[in-house]
């Protein structure tokens, strides 16, 4: 999303170029809010409806022509990559701001609730079907490393404080967090609330939990 100092920066130089250069500058502003706008609009009907989602909807949903659309993505994969760059970009985001906070508990919460409303479960189909990760796309293989390195710190600070059980692993987390965020298909519960979901299910990874060790092995996302 573009901010108010971004916008604030281009009418400035608008006013200090020529005609031609402003025209050229509305241009340049004008393509960045359609992609905005493509990028957003594809997250939500892919959550809807998965990644065979027609064109056609994107566009519509994003308030552009199909023209448009394909302008700036030329086909579904490169659609789906901008996407998943976006949420995994965006929970990477969350995640560094977790570990600015002082009580890091409180921060891995705010960082696991902020993680459902990216709804990162719907992005997990996506992720399977995006090639071979680091060497066909290092941007996003850096920022999901990005993404991993605050989680874990964001964890291992909330076990040296005695709040996390020891055996809780970040795959475990982003299992959970990737289940509560896309409920199975097909399958409608009333009243169904993620985040309380996720509230109980983070209340048993404290250590005053730890009663008994975790069953089987580590969840794991590999």
């Amino acid at each position: 999303m573009t901010t108010f100092a971004e916008q604030v920066a281009v009418q400035a130089a608008e006013q200090a170029a020529g005609p031609a250069a402003r025209r050229g500058q509305r241009t340049r502003a004008d393509a960045l809010r359609n992609r905005e706008r493509i990028v957003g609009a594809a997250r939500e009907v892919l959550v809807e409806f998965g990644p065979e989602v027609p064109f056609d909807e994107i566009a519509r949903r994003a308030g552009i022509g199909n023209a448009t659309l394909y302008r700036h993505f030329p086909d579904r994969r490169a659609l789906l990559h901008e996407v998943v760059l976006s949420v995994v970009t965006r929970s990477a985001d969350h995640a560094e701001a977790a570990v600015g906070d002082p009580d890091p508990y409180a921060g891995l919460r705010r960082f696991a609730h902020a993680a459902v409303d990216e709804n990162v479960g719907a992005m997990c189909s996506l992720l399977l079907a995006e090639g071979d990760g680091e060497q066909d796309f290092p941007a996003l293989a850096a920022q999901y490393r990005r993404l991993v390195a605050a989680v874990e710190t964001v964890m291992d600070r909330a076990r040296r404080t005695g709040q996390l059980r020891d055996d809780v692993t970040f795959d475990d987390l982003m299992v959970a967090v990737a289940q509560l965020s896309r409920p199975l298909p097909g399958i409608t519960c009333m009243g169904f609330d993620a985040h309380r979901h996720l509230r109980l299910f983070l209340d048993g990874l404290r250590t005053a939990a730890a009663t008994t060790p975790a069953p089987r092995a580590a969840t794991t996302t590999s």
